[in-house]
């Protein structure tokens, strides 16, 4: 055997290793969550979470920022620039939650505007700075993928279910999905990282997966909640999703991760764009066919 074909196993098979360490420790958090319902209920587990994505990101951009050209003042500027927005949408909509703002039946409907619009107006904002794509370029492609490992903690969906306090309608497909998009998050990742052949158009297809993931979830969360937008009355009412904590992940957590995945694909194709068109041609080619 060569050294480059240890290497090559090796590679292959390390983000499975990880997998074996990451499985248990998510079984024990989700029958913990199970077994002590009020753990959940006291917001504990969501705030850890949520404020331990949030030190994750800061921290990334951070040392993004650290690669590129920038003067140190002009680094601190810009990451004001996207820290401070980002920090104050987490406390609005983290305030809004605990005063009861996206509650079912509140007239008008805001849980709605909570999803859509930080979506509506970022995805333009993240897709045309230039600022954006000078970090996006000086970070490795690997960190937007593998930070969103968190997505496994959506199967408290599926702990929801199994108590039977949330629709199997909703949470079979929201919990799983984001189970599997959270697991292949670092399969994916450890792939760009390693620059394995195959890296690029397994990071398309998971951010297209992630993304149809959060369409699923997001169209029957509607249509089952209860409200003037409601289509379908489950057996079991839906009405927890509005309420905190469980209300941070639709009006917070999905937004903000579809962002993710929007500055993922146009890394992606940014990096192919500087080795050359037969590369970017290539990977145009298989985001068109994955969307088809």
């Amino acid at each position: 055997m060569t050294i480059a074909t240890a290497v090559t196993s090796s590679a292959r098979g390390q983000p499975w290793r990880i997998l074996f360490w990451l499985m248990p420790l998510i079984a024990f958090w989700l029958g913990l969550n199970y077994w002590v319902p009020q753990l959940q209920a006291s917001g504990v587990p969501t705030m850890t979470v949520r404020l331990a994505i949030h030190i994750a990101i800061v921290l990334g951009l951070w040392l993004a920022l650290e690669r590129t050209a920038l003067m140190p003042r002009r680094r601190l500027a810009v990451w004001l620039a996207l820290v401070v927005p980002y920090t104050l949408w987490l406390a609005m909509i983290w305030s809004g939650a605990i005063n009861g703002v996206f509650r079912p039946g509140n007239t008008p409907p805001l849980l709605p505007f909570a999803i859509f619009l930080p979506v509506i107006v970022g995805v333009p904002i993240l897709l045309r700075s230039k600022r954006v794509g000078d970090v996006l370029d000086a970070m490795p492609t690997s960190w937007l993928v593998g930070l969103q490992v968190y997505r496994v903690f959506g199967g408290i969906f599926l702990v929801g279910w199994a108590r039977g306090v949330v629709p199997g309608i909703f949470a079979l497909p929201a919990g799983i999905g984001d189970m599997i998009t959270g697991f292949l998050a670092l399969p994916v990742a450890y792939y760009l990282a390693s620059r394995n052949g195959d890296a690029a158009r397994s990071a398309i297809a998971w951010n297209i997966f992630g993304l149809i993931d959060f369409t699923i979830a997001v169209g029957i969360g509607l249509a089952i909640a209860p409200g003037p937008l409601q289509l379908i009355v489950p057996s079991i009412p839906n009405a927890a999703a509005g309420l905190y904590p469980a209300v941070l992940i639709p009006a917070f957590a999905v937004p903000s991760s579809i962002l993710l995945h929007v500055l993922s694909l146009r890394q992606l194709r940014r990096a192919f764009a500087v080795t050359g068109p037969p590369q970017q041609e290539r990977f145009e080619s298989a985001l068109s066919s994955r969307i088809a």
